[in-house]
């Protein structure tokens, strides 16, 4: 079991790390969001994509705050911008897309990870839509990899779909969200699996393949590549 990100009056403790599940190896980073100041980061203050986790730390270092760890959180456009519903600060900046359609994001269901005050919850879009739950954060991908306890009906056992892959899952009461990003190539069965079998999660994410990124100190790890889209990282009080 991973270790959690455990939420305090004054501080926040971050905690990542490595596991192997069925011969494949994960980072997972765990957030208790009972405290835990997590968002989602886009655009800077001139409306141009961050972009990078390290732009993110410059802006929070306005606040004299920093990240714990962070990941990319959704796909987005050449321009960066999100490919469906985004929502930061309260603020809808694109909307919701409901059909089906090509690549993983149109592999429905597929569904949104909230963020609202105290919890957390992935969600399958026509549930989101039936829902309407508050949230002050959201990004919308696909396809789930798990709904209600349930593999994705097209994810396949013996797929030879191989990549880098990452997503977010969490707990029935909202109050745990678990992010992973796989360290070698899976499937999205074997994905899928991990926060089904192994984290024990009802309802769980995928936010990307091969462009997924990891920031967490704790792991030696800040990846580098070009410039993301959405991205998703506990905030903390900068010590430094």
């Amino acid at each position: 079991m991973a270790l959690i990100f455990t939420a305090l009056a004054t501080q926040v403790e971050a905690g990542c790390r490595d596991i192997e599940y069925r011969k494949a190896a994960y980072a997972i980073c765990e957030v208790d969001l009972a405290e835990a100041d997590l968002r989602l980061f886009l655009n800077d203050a001139e409306g141009r994509p961050l972009g990078q986790f390290s732009a993110v730390d410059k802006v929070l270092a306005a606040e004299g705050r920093a990240l714990a760890f962070a990941m990319n959180a959704g796909m987005y456009h050449s321009d960066r911008s999100p490919v469906g519903l985004y929502i930061e600060n309260g603020r809808e900046v694109t909307s919701i897309v409901t059909r089906a359609g090509p690549g993983n994001f149109g592999m429905v269901p597929n569904g949104l990870f909230c963020i609202s005050e105290g919890r957390a919850d992935v969600i399958e879009t026509q549930a989101f839509l039936r829902r309407k739950p508050a949230c002050r954060y959201a990004t919308q991908s696909g396809p789930m990899l798990v709904v209600d306890g349930v593999l994705h009906p097209r994810f396949l056992k013996d797929s030879t779909s191989r990549y880098v892959r990452n997503g977010v899952g969490t707990t029935a009461d909202g109050k745990r969200a678990v992010f992973v990003i796989s360290r070698q190539a899976v499937t999205f069965h074997e994905f899928g699996s991990l926060f089904r079998d192994h984290l024990n999660l009802p309802n769980a994410l995928y936010f990307d393949g091969s462009v997924s990124r990891l920031y967490a100190p704790e792991l030696n790890r800040n990846d580098l590549g070009f410039s993301l889209g959405p991205m998703v990282g506990l905030v903390v009080p900068d010590t430094h």
